[in-house]
């Protein structure tokens, strides 16, 4: 009997324990910032957050790289690192840009600048096929493959200078946005002087076509525009579905030489919001009335009206985003003090009315008074706002270093605006983006946030001058936010996606009979059918990789042969990968279980060159190797 009363109190505990794993936040907590809590708030803290040994992740984290060109996987509430997509940077983790595939996806660029992850959606909700992400350095829209989380294509896109404005999903993947962040001279290639920059210089924003069943992208139309800065965007959903929102900033058109265009670009009152409509503007280019420029059917508001329109927002704005019912459009100037929220039924009624205070190039500004809903004093630098599903929001405010939670309409009128501020909380530091659970779409969950912090200092062992950012997971399934956990991760996340994890069904091997995967015309799955075949100064070898062996294991070639090698993993086991390193040839590839991939190098250096598995296959992982002689 002693040993059961003894028992109760630690069964106690494992349940506590196994219910915290994250499926119910707690509505206590520290709150936020430096503050420690108590110890029963500390307690309930790391409950909500921990994921027994074994246990599984409510929802995967798509966080951007950066300037790393990759995506970071991790899983919410745990916070843990899970995987790193290579996208637009070799990543010899995964022999990502050796292989032919991949290295000609890569093209000409080594690195890519990775900032907003976008879902494929149907009727608004995420459904887990697809990733998209920008490269705001290289004009690019890269898509990746959910089912395997490889990277499957990488777009690139003419006359598009810093694809910042991306990658944003109409509400059934019906296009995904890129927008000009830095006008150059249009059309590419153009040179012209930056004291042209008002006149000769041009943004373009652009909608590109997602086929429904495979998912390949290609250009659907451009829209030329005046050269402001283009920053973030989103696609309408419910009664604002059929249009695209950006930010726009230096509606100045200035770029004076060492004029600080943080300076030039401020001295308006007010900057705006480009709205499009991409029905009509694909219905412009079916019609004929687009003009080819560097390959890419243009339109131009001066000559074809119905396209776009800007909405006056306060001065350099970065974030617009759409509620989840889709009638409030909710705009943050970083110089104001307020969050904007604008009626998709006024926008309507004002361009049906003719309701516009000037025209720019082409493209009706609406009057601000007649569109606008409110002004919400959020705080002090306002960026990018979320949704909880709940009717409330959170906006991300950069100086304050905090996120303030506010509700959404109806308002009372003439009410004060600051009694719908009703919640902030400090984050740890210079707040940029943040994300909630499922937050774009027309169902977000209400539970979590992640605030992605530019910095961290003083939150975690030193490594140097070069600090990590800081992710910290927010408990918002109360009335009050709650701090849950700091997590740190590589440069730089911009921002984030949160998808529940029960929507994607990655595979787990290439099956040989898997209609889904094609088979790979050079795969090789008998040691029988391996071979190494020379035509003229071309040898060609079909490979196989399996425990613990490579078949054939010696190559014969003549120095300055091409060489091109067909490696199969024969395997159909989970997590059997294999790899391929050719010794002093800078090769690395790595095949998954079913998978098939191809090297082409030159034989350039003569002599007995090893090559290996690099990843740990089985108990003789150390003798699977071989050798390739270059005579």
């Amino acid at each position: 009997m002693r040993g059961v009363l003894v028992a109760l109190p630690m069964i106690a505990l494992l349940v506590s324990g196994f219910v915290g794993c994250g499926k119910a936040p707690p509505r206590g907590g520290a709150r936020g910032g430096g503050t420690r809590g108590t110890g029963s708030e500390i307690t309930d803290a790391a409950l909500a957050t921990y994921v027994a040994p074994g246990d599984l992740d409510e929802y995967y984290l798509f966080y951007s790289g950066g300037h790393s060109g990759q995506i970071f996987v991790a899983g919410v509430p745990s916070m843990r690192h899970i995987a790193t997509i290579p996208v637009f940077t070799p990543y010899p983790g995964t022999g990502y840009g050796f292989d032919d595939e991949t290295r000609e996806m890569l093209g000409e660029y080594s690195w890519g600048d990775s900032h907003h992850p976008g879902l494929s959606e149907t009727d608004g909700e995420y459904d887990g096929r697809w990733l998209f992400i920008n490269d705001n350095a290289n004009g690019r829209l890269a898509r990746i493959d959910l089912r395997d989380f490889k990277t499957k294509q990488i777009l690139k896109v003419p006359n598009i200078s810093a694809n910042h404005g991306s990658s944003f999903l109409s509400p059934n993947s019906e296009y995904v946005t890129m927008a000009t962040r830095m006008s150059v001279p249009f059309p590419q290639g153009t040179y012209a002087d930056v004291t042209d920059y008002g006149t000769t210089y041009k943004g373009i924003v652009a909608g590109i076509k997602i086929d429904p069943d495979s998912g390949e992208m290609s250009l659907g139309w451009e829209i030329v525009v005046p050269p402001f800065n283009y920053d973030l965007g989103d696609a309408g959903k419910g009664p604002s579905d059929g249009y695209f929102f950006w930010t726009c900033y230096n509606s100045e058109r200035e770029f004076i030489e060492g004029g600080k265009l943080e300076v030039t670009a401020s001295q308006r009152d007010r900057d705006y919001i480009l709205m499009v409509d991409w029905r009509a503007a694909q219905q412009a280019v079916d019609a004929g009335r687009a003009r080819t420029y560097a390959g890419a059917p243009v339109l131009d508001p001066d000559t074809v009206s119905g396209l776009a329109w800007y909405i006056p927002l306060a001065k350099s704005p970065h974030g617009v985003d759409v509620s989840p019912d889709g009638r409030w459009i909710v705009g943050s100037g970083k110089l104001s003090p307020t969050t904007t929220v604008f009626d998709i039924e006024k926008i309507k009624q004002a361009i049906q009315d003719g309701d516009f205070e000037e025209t720019i190039d082409g493209i009706p500004v609406l009057t601000y008074n007649s569109v606008r809903e409110a002004e919400i004093p959020v705080g002090l630098g306002p960026l990018h706002t979320q949704f909880d599903g709940k009717g409330y929001a959170y906006t991300s405010l950069f100086v304050e270093s905090a996120v303030a939670k506010w509700k959404l309409p109806p308002y009372e009128a003439g009410a004060d605006m600051n009694q719908y501020v009703v919640d902030k909380i400090p984050v740890a530091y210079n707040i940029g983006h943040l994300v909630t659970a499922e937050g774009d779409s027309r169902s977000p969950d209400g539970n979590y946030l992640i605030a992605l912090n530019k910095l961290s200092k003083g939150r975690h062992l030193s490594v140097g001058p070069s600090i990590p950012e800081s992710a910290q997971l927010i408990d918002i399934s109360g009335d009050r936010m709650n701090l849950l956990y700091d997590a740190f991760t590589e440069p730089e996340p911009h921002y984030a996606l949160m998808i529940r994890a029960d929507k994607i069904d990655p595979i787990e091997v290439y099956r040989r009979d898997d209609p889904e995967w094609p088979q790979n015309p050079d795969a090789t799955w008998a040691v029988e059918d391996t071979r190494v075949e020379r035509r003229g100064r071309t040898v060609e070898v079909w490979m196989l990789a399996v425990r613990s062996f490579f078949s054939p294991d010696v190559i014969r070639v003549n120095q300055g042969d091409r060489v091109i090698i067909h490696v199969t993993n024969i395997e159909q086991t989970r997590d059997e990968l294999h790899g391929l390193a050719i010794n002093d040839y800078n090769i690395n590839i790595v095949i998954d279980p079913g998978e098939t991939k191809t090297v082409t190098f030159t034989a350039d250096k003569s002599g007995v060159f090893a090559f290996y598995c690099t990843n740990f296959c089985s108990a003789l992982h150390q003798e699977m190797q071989g050798y390739l002689l270059v005579r």
